[in-house]
């Protein structure tokens, strides 16, 4: 009987296939294309290959939060075509996020394709201010992408807490599950450390940060022993 493939040999192949496609996708498109090749298979530093500077990723930096969103969907993960998204400093960027599998249907990594049509939506609302169509775009999410992954992981809380408008202490318990179950649908927590990260982040021990984390899972009654922190 054929022994099956060597998976990560197959994969690192796929991933070696890919590097000089990074650098042809910003020659054609310029300045102001990035296109960034990403191993899922390491979180913290995911970037094994970029060319063109959009969101300033570097090769051994860390994945996006729509990385940690594709990683938390697995297999059923999907490719992400033409989406819009802001960076942290406002940089209107439109992206591609393509899933890479290997022969057995395992994602591990992704193809990205990042734009910077800041100038071209400029040019939209002045056109449109002319017009008399009006001069503000619906908003757009604030993408951070950052070469460290606690950068990243910080933010996704920080954005979390800032639509609850509310601390932990605010938040009763059906609340605090639902954000953790937010996280977590997020990505958040397939990233080594981050429960010590977010309960850091949160002013909770880390025994709290696991309890709730436990609860979002199993939607079991979120009435953690010992009460709050």
């Amino acid at each position: 009987m054929t022994a099956a493939p060597d998976r990560e040999a197959e994969r690192d192949a796929i991933l070696a296939a890919l590097v000089p496609v990074v650098d042809g996708i910003a020659v054609t498109f310029g300045p102001v294309c990035e296109a960034v090749l990403h191993d899922y298979r390491r979180p913290e530093e995911s970037v094994v290959a970029v060319a063109g500077s959009v969101t300033g990723r570097t090769v051994g930096g860390a994945m996006s939060e729509i990385g940690m969103r594709v990683l938390a969907r697995g297999d059923e993960a999907a490719d992400e075509l033409n989406y819009l998204t802001r960076t942290g400093n406002g940089t209107l960027v439109k992206s591609s996020t393509i899933v890479l599998r290997d022969s057995a249907g395992t994602v591990f990594g992704a193809l990205c394709v990042n734009i910077d049509v800041t100038a071209v939506g400029q040019a939209h609302g002045i056109l449109g201010a002319l017009a008399g169509l009006g001069t503000a775009p619906d908003a757009l999410p604030t993408t951070t992408f950052g070469n460290d992954i606690d950068s990243v992981v910080e933010a996704i809380v920080d954005a979390h807490q800032l639509r609850q408008h509310r601390g932990w202490a605010q938040l009763d318990r059906a609340e605090r599950v639902r954000l953790f179950r937010d996280l977590d649908a997020r990505g958040v927590f397939a990233v080594r450390r981050a429960v010590e990260q977010v309960a850091a982040r949160l002013g909770i021990s880390r025994a709290t940060a696991y309890t709730y984390l436990s609860h979002a899972r199993t939607a079991t009654d979120p009435n953690p022993a010992g009460g709050t922190s």
